[in-house]
């Protein structure tokens, strides 16, 4: 690069190569001339070709001269090309620099709001979660408070009564059961369910010994575990003798009773490791169950009920069938009857249309004076009328 003044040349144009050239040309004609000169000093006898040469020389060097104004032109002219292209460089390099930013402004803007989009979602993910943490603390006091029920003995049997007595609303109509029932000995059922005889009137008792099962399941020794169980043995065999000498009365109740745990647990907990209890209160004629197998057995009762009912109902059905029958004997015979009505009346309207017939012929041949043939058809009553005139 060579710089003069403002103007900048490149030493890879061939504009300012050309320029170059021809100012080495000059420099060397120059060089030569001063040459002509000291030998022309030198040697006067040779002053006519020098003067011939230098006019030559100085063709050649106007004509140096010349190419040089136009390379300057050229210069000038490539010089103002340049900077045209620097300026129309610059306005393109402006304009996608302002492209590019913005295109990094709407990014931004993008990206705060999905920022922001973000940071309103987590806000909302948060608050879902406080409110799990307020269920999940609210359940943790209920389920402490079920604890503080089941501890309580009295407690206790009220959740098992209020149980019992939603199982049995959804399962029988509300005419087939009776709640805290007082039975002939003065003991109250929490349940009575009133099936027809046989079997009859069938009691459900809702408490259960849980102290015991609850010392099994908290039981960390072989020891303990058989002491717990023991204590569950005697508490559940106890529990099954009062059902079955409270709630079992001959010629009241049906020959049996339901004790209802509303613990699973404690129903699987007795069917899996304590059968022998199982056994006995079917020895005792007390069937344990729980709520679920609860529901199946009141499903079974209620269609006893059912069917006792279609029984009753039975006879009603057959009277109003017999009376059912005497009516449409009856009204097939009157249908006889009307039939035979009927038939008289049609031919009553026979004879009579024959009567008529026979007056409208009778009365054609009066209108056109016909008496023999009146006296030919009918001999008697003209014969009468005869009589009568006389």
């Amino acid at each position: 690069m060579i710089s003069i003044g403002e103007t900048v040349f490149a030493l890879d144009d061939p504009a300012v190569l050309m320029g170059l050239a021809g100012a080495g040309l000059g420099l060397v004609v120059f060089l030569m001339l001063f040459a002509s000169l000291r030998a022309a000093n030198r040697s006067a006898s040779l002053a006519a070709p020098i003067a011939q040469q230098m006019g030559v020389l100085g063709a050649r060097v106007q004509a140096l001269g010349e190419g040089q104004e136009r390379l300057a032109g050229g210069l000038h002219h490539v010089s103002e090309a340049q900077a045209s292209s620097q300026t129309a460089m610059l306005q393109l390099m402006e304009q996608r620099l302002a492209a590019v930013q913005l295109q990094m402004t709407e990014n931004l803007h993008g990206s705060a709001r999905r920022t922001a989009q973000s940071l309103g979602d987590l806000q909302q993910r948060l608050q879902s979660i406080d409110k799990a943490q307020e269920n999940i603390t609210k359940l943790s006091g209920d389920v402490l408070s079920l604890q503080d029920i089941l501890s309580n003995k009295q407690t206790r049997g009220a959740f098992g009564e209020i149980q019992l007595t939603d199982i049995v609303g959804k399962a029988l109509p509300k005419d087939s059961y009776t709640l805290q029932a007082t039975l002939s000995n003065g003991k109250r059922a929490d349940c009575l369910i009133h099936l027809p005889n046989p079997p009859g009137p069938i009691c459900i008792d809702s408490k259960f010994p849980l102290e015991a099962y609850e010392q099994l399941r908290r039981a960390d020794t072989q020891e303990r575990t058989a002491r717990a169980g023991q204590m569950l043995r005697l508490a559940v065999r106890k529990h099954i003798r009062d059902i079955s000498e409270k709630y079992i009365i001959e010629h009241e109740t049906a020959d049996g009773a339901l004790m209802f745990l509303p613990s699973e647990a404690v129903y699987a907990e007795l069917h899996g490791n304590f059968p022998e209890l199982v056994r006995e209160g079917f020895a005792a004629r007390v069937w344990i169950v729980s709520p679920t197998t609860c529901m199946a057995t009141l499903n079974t009762m209620r269609a006893i009920l059912k069917d006792a009912r279609m029984q009753e109902q039975a006879g009603a059905i057959r009277k109003e069938l017999g009376m059912l029958y005497a009516d449409v004997d009856r009204l097939g015979s009157r249908v006889e009857n009307l039939d035979r009505h009927f038939g008289q009346a049609a031919k009553d309207i026979a004879d009579i249309k024959i009567s008529a017939d026979r007056a409208g012929r009778r009365a054609r041949r009066l209108d056109n004076f016909d008496f023999e043939e009146l006296a030919a058809d009918a001999p008697v009553p003209v014969s009468g009328l005869t009589k009568s005139g006389v």
